[in-house]
């Protein structure tokens, strides 16, 4: 008898946490690997942020905290959602968790029964369809191709919808492909859930402020009729440059976020109160500095995008946010690499790039959709250009 449990063996290692982890061995071993596998920005946590976390150390601000996150924070997450998305929420509609993937793991195993249908956008974040493995339920996969711009189609997602079905995720900016929804689009798909008033909506907007050029981000809970169904995910890591803090939280109806409260009291207990007041800080502090970001991702967007599509093989899309691009390498499966290794999947290309070129990249078939391969740029300009310098002399070297 095995000691890991059935459920367990259901899901796999997180593939970009696997990634980075072997490119980290490489390199410790001296070998010249560029990483770009990971989904954190490369910028430093603002000293605002970091001297809130150093006084609410002298302060003794050290104990328990409520299990789903002390009312400083959660009145400053109140003030976030009607500041920038002009959304009322009552300190009862707030959850508060170690990270947003802990939000989403909590909402899943308070709310899924066994067989519950969880629809999923392809490509998706690597550990939404573990996650409702775990508690249970069965991942619908929602294939959205580069012809719709890695984007659900309305039509296609009414015909995914059951009498099981019990939540949609979304996740505008994306994870890994950099879309986002308009709120044209948002509205679009909300006219579909509107039918079908058994479903909830699980909208993850982490990359918010990720945004480019002129557009606007728009959250399907700002639609009045679907508000009361939508948990809204968010926190601190990506526009705050918070990653290890791990502070996510969420807004959504007293009954989810009640339920939420009862399994984390049950597992981690309350986040880290440093990490908590650093939280503070952060959502209630200066923000320019967010935007001044996000020019800088642009910038980096625009020369990878560019740059890869000068190379034969390889088809890139332009994104609207986040740090990631999501080439095709379609182009390319069938070739062999100089070790005459055939080039049968993006597992094999991803594996390969490694092995001869050393640049850690995630095969798109992590993500839902093979055929591609992520790339996170949130690393410096001379990365980038070095990494990509070792992509195209990889590719032409495919025969």
């Amino acid at each position: 008898m095995s000691i890991v449990s059935n459920n367990l063996k259901r899901i796999k290692p997180s593939p970009t946490m696997a990634v980075t982890q072997k490119a980290k061995e490489l390199k410790a071993s001296g070998k010249d690997i560029i990483g770009l596998g990971a989904g954190e920005p490369d910028f430093d946590t603002p000293d605002n942020i970091k001297q809130a976390a150093i006084k609410a150390i002298k302060d003794g601000d050290t104990k328990y905290t409520t299990v789903d996150g002390t009312p400083t924070l959660k009145k400053a997450i109140i003030n976030k959602f009607k500041r920038e998305n002009n959304l009322d929420y009552l300190t009862d509609q707030i959850t508060v968790g170690t990270g947003g993937k802990q939000v989403i793991y909590n909402a899943m195993m308070a709310t899924l029964n066994e067989g519950d249908e969880v629809i999923i956008p392809a490509p998706y974040w690597v550990s939404y369809p573990d996650i409702v493995l775990l508690a249970g339920g069965l991942p619908i996969i929602l294939e959205c191709n580069e012809k719709q711009g890695f984007k659900i189609n309305p039509s296609i997602l009414e015909k995914s919808i059951t009498k099981k079905t019990k939540w949609i995720i979304l996740n505008s900016p994306s994870n890994p492909t950099g879309a986002c929804y308009s709120e044209k689009e948002i509205k679009e798909i909300g006219k579909v859930l509107e039918k079908h008033p058994h479903i909830f909506i699980l909208s993850d907007d982490i990359y918010e402020h990720v945004i480019y050029g002129s557009f606007k981000f728009f959250t399907i809970a700002q639609i009045d009729n679907l508000k009361d169904r939508v948990l809204t995910m968010n926190g601190v890591s990506k526009a705050y440059s918070m990653t290890g803090w791990r502070i996510g939280y969420a807004a959504g109806p007293k009954d989810i976020i009640k339920a939420i409260a009862k399994i984390q009291s049950q597992s981690t207990s309350n986040p880290s109160s440093i990490s908590q007041a650093a939280a503070v800080e952060a959502l209630n502090g200066v923000q320019n500095f967010i935007e001044e970001r996000a020019s800088s991702f642009q910038e980096r967007r625009d020369f990878v995008v560019n740059t890869l599509n000068a190379i034969e093989g390889i088809e890139c899309l332009n994104p609207d946010g986040a740090f990631y691009v999501f080439p095709s390498c379609k182009g390319l499966i069938g070739k062999k690499d100089i070790k005459g290794k055939e080039i049968k999947n993006d597992t094999d290309f991803v594996q390969s790039l490694l092995e001869n070129n050393g640049v850690a990249v995630v095969q798109g078939s992590a993500f839902g959709l093979d055929g591609f391969f992520r790339i996170s740029y949130a690393t410096s300009k001379e990365n980038i250009k070095k990494a990509l310098e070792k992509i195209s002399s990889f590719c032409k070297s495919l025969k």
